[in-house]
């Protein structure tokens, strides 16, 4: 019998979203759930791998509205590796280097959840979305596409040459961000 590889085995992703108002208490905790990671991020990985520059890894966060059909029966779709992109044709992109989102990445031990000074298999990757981010509905805009701030699904980003590319994709409740709260998410890459 030959061995057969399973890909995926042991690459899998989570996400926790903790949403605050203006003074910084806890509106609502989703808890930890998990994701999908997509096909695309197999091609990153190995470019990675070979030491390719024109992958440097993770780039950023995209979110976006998804469809408000999703809040109605049946709900939401299942997040799918075959993604290649978010539904909102045009999501709010959190990039790495942004001054007014905060992006962190670090190492988390296995053992313990701790960050990790030195490299790990676990990777967190922590967004913070504070007031006004995204700056949706668009000012100045009398045919907005975004007419509110909710949140139905979101992906890490990556590129390939001048392409970007998914590296997870995740469909989620409606989170009605107004312009004064803040959300956290927490993402956790295990390879």
């Amino acid at each position: 019998m030959p061995n057969t590889e399973i890909v995926t085995v042991n690459l899998q992703g989570m996400y926790h979203d903790i949403l605050r108002d203006a003074q910084g208490h806890v509106i609502w905790d989703r808890g930890w759930q998990k994701n999908s990671i997509v096909v695309d991020c197999h091609i990153l990985l190995a470019g990675l791998m070979r030491g390719d520059s024109s992958m440097p890894g993770i780039q950023g966060l995209e979110v976006g509205t998804g469809s408000p059909a999703w809040d109605q029966p049946p709900g939401l779709p299942q997040s799918s590796n075959t993604q290649t992109s978010l539904v909102d044709p045009h999501p709010y992109t959190v990039h790495l280097n942004d001054p007014q989102t905060p992006v962190k990445m670090d190492y988390i031990d296995i053992g313990t959840g701790n960050v990790s000074n030195s490299p790990t298999e676990k990777l967190q990757i922590v967004v913070t979305l504070g007031p006004g981010i995204p700056n949706w509905p668009e000012p100045n805009d009398s045919n907005p596409p975004h007419p509110t701030a909710t949140l139905r699904e979101f992906g890490l980003i990556g590129t390939l040459g001048n392409t970007t590319r998914l590296i997870n994709y995740v469909t989620h409740s409606a989170i009605v961000k107004d312009p004064t709260s803040t959300l956290e998410r927490i993402i956790w890459l295990t390879f």
